[in-house]
């Protein structure tokens, strides 16, 4: 404990029981447990007041630390509403000028599409081979050409 053996708290307790007596020394031990319990309670009291001072400076480092780093951040610039907005605006475009492309076509069959310069490149190549079509189905028989035609698209896709 404060540096005293086991022998000279033996010495202790019977001087004190010989000064004392043995009358007084449950009373007298009992009311040094309360002082002892007092500071015990206030040694608790002062640990958890300085506790919670560390704690709230932490906190307020905490929270300068992510003020500064605000300020630096733009974040207008990280609103994925825009992002994605931006996106869809864009395939919407796409999808309006894929639409208008398909409209010209079926309003003029004769002009060549935007996409035809691509089909002119790989033109040369077919012509070079002799391609078997196929004879053209009767009249009546219009959705089972159809139901032929799909799988035949899927599989070459």
């Amino acid at each position: 404990m404060f540096g005293i053996d086991s022998s000279e708290l033996l010495l202790i307790a019977i001087v004190a029981l010989v000064v004392i007596g043995p009358k007084e020394l449950p009373g007298l031990l009992r009311t040094w447990g309360k002082w002892m319990a007092q500071m015990r309670g206030m040694a608790a009291e002062f640990r958890g007041h300085v506790d919670e001072m560390v704690r709230q400076s932490e906190l307020d480092e905490v929270k300068k630390q992510l003020t500064d780093a605000s300020t630096g951040v733009d974040l207008q610039a990280l609103d994925p509403t825009k992002q994605i907005r931006s996106h869809i605006e864009e395939g919407m475009a796409e999808g309006e000028k894929a639409l208008n492309d398909a409209k010209a076509s079926i309003d003029n069959p004769l002009a060549e599409p935007e996409s035809a310069p691509q089909i002119a490149a790989e033109a040369p190549q077919a012509a070079a081979e002799p391609a078997a079509e196929p004879a053209p189905a009767p009249a009546a028989e219009p959705a089972a050409q159809l139901a032929e035609e799909k799988p035949a698209k899927a599989a070459a896709e």
